[in-house]
């Protein structure tokens, strides 16, 4: 299997990186469904950790495709980007929708997979 993710720098702040994710998935035609500050969410219960937001997003469309084949990907949606810190350094990383190809083989979605991957990645790339 190859990588899962695709992971970039970026020279924006997290929460830049996020404000640029949300504009640019609703330029892509994908809905922004929920945004988690998993620092937040950890300081809460008294876990320290770098800045961390999870960005969920949605297209309509592509998720009924998949769903009608096997409604046990739902586990797998929405289409997570997560934005971090680490070291220093700020990242944009976002989960390859074609491993859902992987993890149901036998149910025919590898043209849509590789299609939202196509899309998530230049979202990717476009925010950096």
């Amino acid at each position: 299997m190859e990588n899962f993710d695709y992971t970039v720098e970026t020279t924006k702040s997290v929460d830049e990186a996020v404000a640029a994710i949300e504009a640019k998935a609703q330029e892509k035609g994908f809905r922004v469904l929920h945004v988690h500050d998993v620092q937040a969410t950890l300081a809460a219960k008294g876990f320290e950790t770098e800045p961390m937001k999870i960005v969920e997003v949605c297209n309509a469309k592509f998720a009924s495709q998949v769903l009608v084949k096997d409604k046990k990907i739902s586990l797998m949606l929405p289409c997570p980007i997560s934005v971090f810190v680490e070291a220093g350094k700020t990242y944009i990383s976002a989960l390859k929708p074609r491993v859902l190809s992987d993890y149901y083989p036998d149910i025919g979605i590898d043209e849509i997979a590789v299609e939202v991957e196509k899309v998530i990645i230049s979202l990717v790339d476009e925010t950096r």
